[in-house]
């Protein structure tokens, strides 16, 4: 039986010096600004993205098709790899069935090899912490198939809270109507969010003013971890260029409950496409989602 590997999209939002360090290949995701396509190495840098959307952009995404998911596999399967592929949540994107078809097809194509395709129902670095620790269980040596165990036991585990910052993004690409977004503004409503059981990101709450919704993270992060403690060895954090909130929420959370252990990150233009720039998002173990 031939070793394995594990890929994924990169919606998880890791960057690339991790990916090198871990031994992790991501498949890139394109979107379009301005009439561009950029994908791969031709992406712009998480501050131009942003800048980009300051500036009016409203950037579009699309999904990975069965051909890019094939032709980005095939390499390792040629290679006689099998595959643990961990694809962006199904509640978000038709890119888990797109890799679904690419793994039927080349697992045609390559009898003697297996690829498991995972819907993580997961997002950015909520998506990211699930592989994260799929990748330290592989390096504890385990098999695939306790891998694969492990993340369909533990996926629906996987937390992320977020809040945004500008509802004029949400009305813009019309998530909200523009009263919402004119009288939200004006009394500094803050949307809460977060990923539900199907892997779709809904709101479930607001509150007035910034930090409250920073605060909210981690107040919500407290309920939800209960009984988790021992999943919690690493935390993840993400934001749409707005670095200062994510270390607000850092702080709070080593000053609260000890964790030092902590990966902050952009958010990818993926998600960062419908969010608009502000976005802090929170994502660790606990239950209920």
């Amino acid at each position: 039986m031939s070793d394995f590997i594990i890929t994924s999209d990169d919606t998880t939002d890791l960057t690339e010096e991790y990916c090198k360090e871990r031994d992790l290949y991501l498949i890139p995701m394109s979107y379009i600004i301005n009439g561009k396509n950029y994908k791969g190495d031709d992406r712009l840098t998480p501050k131009k993205f942003y800048d980009k959307i300051r500036e009016g952009a409203m950037p579009t995404t699309s999904q990975i098709n069965p051909d890019e998911g094939k032709e980005a596999l095939r390499p390792f399967a040629a290679a006689g790899h099998n595959i643990i592929h961990i694809a962006f949540s199904s509640g978000l994107s038709g890119t888990c069935q797109s890799m679904r078809l690419a793994a039927e097809d080349l697992m045609e194509e390559y009898p003697e090899i297996r690829i498991y395709v995972v819907d993580s129902l997961c997002a950015a670095l909520g998506e990211g912490l699930l592989v994260h620790k799929a990748l330290d269980l592989r390096d504890q040596g385990c098999t695939m198939d306790e891998i694969i165990e492990w993340i369909e036991s533990n996926k629906m585990n996987v937390c992320h809270n977020f809040t945004v910052d500008d509802l004029f993004h949400l009305q813009r690409g019309g998530r909200v109507s523009k009263t919402a977004a004119v009288i939200g503004t004006m009394v500094n409503i803050k949307p809460l969010l977060h990923v539900d059981d199907e892997g779709r990101l809904i709101t479930i709450g607001k509150v007035r003013g910034r930090k409250k919704s920073l605060l909210w993270l981690v107040d919500h992060m407290e309920e939800q971890m209960k009984g988790f403690e021992k999943e919690n060895d690493v935390v993840f954090i993400s934001h749409a260029d707005c670095p200062e909130d994510a270390e607000f929420v850092k702080n709070q959370i080593i000053s609260r409950f000890g964790i030092t252990n902590i990966m902050i990150g952009y958010i990818g233009p993926v998600i960062g496409s419908h969010a608009g720039v502000g976005m802090v998002t929170l994502h660790f173990m606990g239950s209920p989602r």
